[in-house]
């Protein structure tokens, strides 16, 4: 019976831990979530100063001479506030950070979140198509872990252990 009681006990703190253990969503402070870069692309005069959190996969980023910038693909935050590739893109956007960013760090296909004012928008080119993209001046920037492109959900492993004892 004794074994019986340390492996419920077990158990139960195990289950304690990988409860307590779930992840934190990144916070974004005050910061609107909801409205998307192509809203605001289309409404700038209407966002500038106002503070956003956006997310998405960068697919570009490069250094100028005092500030950093980073093109991205919009996607909507998850509860974690992490962005969801698996949804529908919402627009793509810049960032702009002063100072310099690694980009070898901050490169194509890589996740982030970012939460800043929008300034301005830019014109510029998707392939051969005119793009309008609204420019976010960051200042938090949450680069994504590369593996939370392949996980979607929290992946959990838990075993018993058999002892044997002479």
């Amino acid at each position: 019976m004794n074994h019986l009681a340390a492996l419920a006990v077990s158990l139960l703190i195990g289950s304690t831990l990988l409860v307590s253990s779930c992840a934190t969503p990144y916070d974004i402070g005050n910061a609107d979530p909801r409205v998307t870069p192509v809203e605001a692309a289309k409404n700038v005069a209407g966002m500038v100063n106002r503070t956003v959190a956006w997310g998405g996969l960068i697919t570009a980023a490069k250094n100028l001479k005092e500030k950093s910038e980073i093109e991205v693909v919009g996607y909507p935050l998850d509860s974690e506030n992490r962005p969801n590739s698996d949804a529908k893109p919402t627009g793509r956007f810049l960032v702009t950070q002063p100072g310099y960013l690694e980009t070898a760090d901050y490169a194509p296909g890589r996740l982030i979140t970012v939460v800043g004012a929008v300034t301005e928008t830019r014109h510029g080119m998707v392939g051969e198509a005119n793009y309008v993209y609204p420019v976010v001046v960051a200042t938090k920037l949450q680069l994504w872990p590369k593996s939370s492109l392949d996980r979607r959900e929290p992946s959990f492993h838990f075993g018993i252990g058999v002892g044997v004892i002479h």
